[in-house]
């Protein structure tokens, strides 16, 4: 029998899902493997180990930023930025000098770099400010990983934020690839569902307070549950301001680093922004003595 015409075929749909299948397989396998790497270096590896592996995931972040923007058309300060980055998150860890003090002293390098354009050319004030802004973006964020880290408890509130954090964007992935129907913010991420958004929130709330009892008993449980509400909401921001960049960029992925996920920024998005929160809140109201 003829197919009518204007009839869709059935084979799309068994695309996208398998589609969707293979992502989400690619996924579980990347966690499978680096997910062990990364909790032997927080749970057992020296401090020094762990530093180095954020200064060279934010190095990596940093490079990504801003070859997104350089395949765009969008000029930067690609070099100073990788430099500057660098310096920045190291400047959290060393010390012999303060993370607030390392990125001052970048930013104004990077800035005063628009002194000093290319032969040939005027001062572009442009690249120097996509530059700056990578740097406080990716690094600067990034860099209050190792003060986490680095209070009582350090390795157990480290511990908190990537079990929190990932096992909420698990169950956004899940919820909203399968019965997501409203888009959360369609301008931004068409992808993103308020399903998926809810979805992650309640699994925050629920991995935070698993968390507590499992391997974090001095925190209070009232405060693990704020924990999983402040970061099962600010994770959400820090994803949709990662999409709205690369958005801006007009790019689906930071990179190709990881299988399933694209690059490391589109692995840290939600991190970027949870993990200068948790330190905030862990490093005040005295919390593991109240």
């Amino acid at each position: 029998m003829a197919r009518a015409e204007g009839v869709p075929l059935p084979a799309p749909v068994e695309t996208g899902t398998a589609s969707r299948r293979g992502a989400l397989l690619k996924r579980v396998l990347s966690t499978v493997v680096l997910l062990p790497i990364f909790l032997s270096i927080v749970m057992i590896g020296p401090r020094w180990l762990f530093a180095a592996t954020l200064v060279l995931v934010g190095a990596a972040g940093q490079w990504e930023f801003t070859g997104m923007f350089e395949r765009a058309g969008v000029r930067t300060r690609r070099r100073l930025g990788l430099v500057g980055g660098v310096a920045v998150t190291a400047g959290f860890a060393l010390p012999w000098v303060d993370g607030a003090e390392a990125f001052t002293a970048v930013l104004l390098v990077v800035l005063a770099a628009a002194l000093w354009p290319s032969r040939g050319a005027g001062i572009e004030w442009p690249p120097v400010v996509i530059t700056a802004f990578g740097i406080c973006y990716v690094n600067w964020l990034l860099g209050h990983g190792v003060w986490l880290r680095d209070l009582p408890s350090g390795k157990e509130w480290v511990l908190l934020l990537i079990w929190v954090t990932w096992l909420g964007e698990t169950a956004a992935y899940l919820v909203g690839s399968t019965i997501g129907r409203r888009a959360l913010a369609p301008v931004i991420s068409p992808r993103k569902t308020v399903e998926g958004a809810v979805a992650q929130l309640a699994i925050s709330v629920a991995a935070a307070t698993i968390g507590q009892a499992w391997f974090f008993p001095a925190l209070p449980r009232e405060h693990a549950i704020a924990v999983g509400i402040v970061l099962g909401v600010v994770g959400q921001i820090g994803d949709l301001a990662e999409s709205a960049l690369k958005r801006s960029a007009g790019t689906k992925d930071t990179g190709h680093l990881i299988p399933g996920h694209g690059g490391i920024l589109d692995r840290i998005d939600s991190l970027l922004f949870n993990t200068p929160v948790l330190f905030y809140y862990a490093s005040h109201g005295r919390i593991l003595t109240s």
